[in-house]
């Protein structure tokens, strides 16, 4: 059922294909109470509320779960194309709104250029267009009638920059780790890897402990004029990737559904009264819009859960599972005690506070979640890193879900060797970035999988 507030937006977003989204899950509980209009008091009824996967034991199904019961996402009859429901498009927004200040920061300029191409046109950009020949749409109907001659889809937007940032892909990793939480590392792409018909590609690389696979977070291309020669525009492309959202879920997500860090969550603290038996619900309902208003006043994103068709408890679950972090509780103990009851998403924590000092120790939590959440993050990606300086000493790490550092000739036959050798089920390893910043590679040193000198140390493992 479509909530009131609903406003849908058709999105591709190849990430949840490729982590092997379920075609057949159960539709998403009730929704928010933003925008709820009360009708006649209902006879309650509850559905049921919880995950029927666990992230270790089945990520795949897990990852489908948290998307589309925290109302994230819903599916759609176009494969490869997914509805992204108000609580993603908030994220986005949110994420949106910090990228494009720091964009005008370095008086980058946006350019749209036309979506249909004609394949006269499309030759003039053959180098940039062959590594998406296979994945270029045509049109070639207008109504019911053939086109004169057909019309590709372009497969990519552009923009121009005044000034070169890309090495640093300074406002992607900033989005990443201040507020996604999620630690990357900045690296350079090889020449297999980068983006096709470009000069070079620059790139954030996330990497799920759960799995043991690296995940493109964001790129950065510098695609020189190739893309542009028939408007003679020269230009430097920074690709925002469709993945942001998607590695968040799947690095702080739990079995409970969701967790947002507090930057990037379209409601920050959900109020939620928990009236008890003969208790003076107005009271109650009181002193819970006046928490929401306080804290909104102060610029805090707070919302308040007044549906009552639901217990407590299942408000509880349900804005555990949207990944809110930080839940209010107000019952009539802390009415009299002139306090509010606490209760953090990330760790659970209990914290009694009094109204008196709400928007500050409101401020402090927010505060130690986000960086609780990053933190945690770091140290998970951080004891998966294996250094390796052997052939045996790799594929051990390969099969033990390690993100690998490993001295390396840069000789793209040994990087296709290495593929070719590592196919499988799982799938083949590759390298994900050559960090830019280079532990020191002592004299001597040789490459893992050649034997020949090294120049350089990558990162290298299974990938989404």
């Amino acid at each position: 059922m479509t909530e009131l507030n609903d406003v849908h937006c058709l999105l591709p977003t190849e990430i949840l294909a490729d982590i092997g989204m379920a075609a057949s899950l159960p539709r998403p509980g009730p929704g928010s109470p933003r925008g709820y209009r009360k009708k006649k008091k209902e006879v309650k009824k509850e559905t049921k509320l919880g995950m029927a996967y666990k992230k270790d034991d089945n990520f795949g199904e897990w990852f489908s779960e948290v998307v589309v019961n925290s109302e994230m996402i819903e599916y759609y009859d176009i494969s490869g194309c997914y509805i992204l429901r108000p609580w993603a498009m908030e994220i986005y927004e949110l994420l949106k709104e910090f990228f494009d200040a720091e964009l005008k920061k370095m008086k980058v300029k946006p350019y749209y250029f036309p979506l249909f191409v004609t394949e006269n046109v499309l030759q003039k950009e053959k180098d940039h267009i062959e590594g998406f020949a296979p994945e270029v749409a045509w049109v070639t109907k207008s109504g019911k009638s053939d086109l004169e001659a057909p019309i590709a889809i372009r497969p990519t937007r552009l923009i121009e920059q005044l000034i070169l940032w890309l090495m640093e892909a300074l406002p992607n990793r900033k989005i990443y780790e201040e507020f996604l939480a999620v630690p990357v590392s900045k690296g350079m792409k090889t020449e297999m890897e980068k983006f096709a018909g470009g000069l070079y590609t620059t790139s954030v690389e996330a990497f799920i402990p759960n799995t043991g696979r690296g995940i493109q977070g964001a790129t950065s291309h510098c695609l020189g004029q190739n893309f542009a020669k028939m408007f003679d525009i020269t230009f430097e492309n920074e690709k925002g990737s469709k993945e942001m959202v998607g590695v968040m879920v799947m690095t702080h997500g739990d079995d409970k559904g969701l967790v947002l860090p507090p930057r990037v969550a379209p409601v920050q603290v959900i109020v939620i009264p928990v009236p008890y038996k003969d208790a003076d619900t107005t009271a109650i309902k009181g002193a819970c819009e006046s928490t929401v208003y306080t804290l909104n006043q102060s610029g805090i994103r707070a919302d308040l859960d007044i549906r009552e068709n639901y217990s407590p408890g299942w408000k509880y679950s349900h804005w555990e599972m949207k990944g809110v972090p930080l839940r209010i509780e107000i019952g009539p103990k802390d009415l009299a005690n002139k306090q509010v009851r606490m209760v953090r998403r990330d760790n659970g924590a209990k914290i009694d506070v009094p109204v008196t000092n709400l928007v500050e120790e409101v401020s402090l939590i927010l505060d130690g979640i986000q960086a609780n959440l990053f933190n945690t993050a770091k140290e998970k990606r951080d004891a998966c890193i294996e250094v390796i300086k052997t052939w045996d000493e790799f594929m051990a790490a390969l099969n033990n879900k390690k993100l690998i550092l490993a001295p390396w000739c840069d000789e793209e036959e040994v990087e296709k060797d290495v593929k070719a050798r590592t196919k499988g089920d799982l799938g083949a390893a590759k390298t994900l970035c050559t960090p830019f910043d280079q532990p020191e590679l002592l004299e001597g040193t040789l490459c893992f999988a050649s034997g020949k000198p090294a120049k350089k140390w990558s990162f290298w493992g299974r990938s989404y």
